[in-house]
């Protein structure tokens, strides 16, 4: 998938991100319907929309925690659709934080960079 796409770790770096047509099913059910966005390098941007409406499965799919059924996921104009998560070099922080009580905030962010 890798060496297919001609990418390397060194070369996934922050910057812009496109959405080209993104979709997503779960049976039935269309989750994300041919989503298509930009986001320049440096630019913060929100995802507002009712419970359901795709939001969380937009994200996972950029960071790649989920495949689209279609579209692509571009970072810098490369095409990163199917390149895993962990060479993406990108995240995505949930509104229901799993964090480990017993453990203090500078805990909690060090305990999966460690992992």
């Amino acid at each position: 998938m890798l060496m297919t796409a001609g990418l390397t770790s060194t070369d996934v770096k922050a910057g812009g991100i496109m959405l080209h047509n993104l979709q997503k099913r779960y049976g039935r059910a269309t989750a994300v319907d041919s989503v298509s966005l930009s986001i320049s390098p440096g630019e913060f941007i929100s995802l507002l929309g009712p419970s359901g409406s795709g939001k969380t499965t937009t994200l996972m799919m950029i960071a790649g925690f989920e495949m689209p059924d279609s579209g692509q996921v571009l970072l810098d104009d490369k095409d990163i659709t199917r390149l895993p998560p962990h060479r993406r070099q990108l995240g995505v922080i949930f509104q229901n934080y799993a964090l480990f009580p017993h453990m203090t905030v500078a805990e909690n962010i060090a305990y999966p960079l460690r992992m």
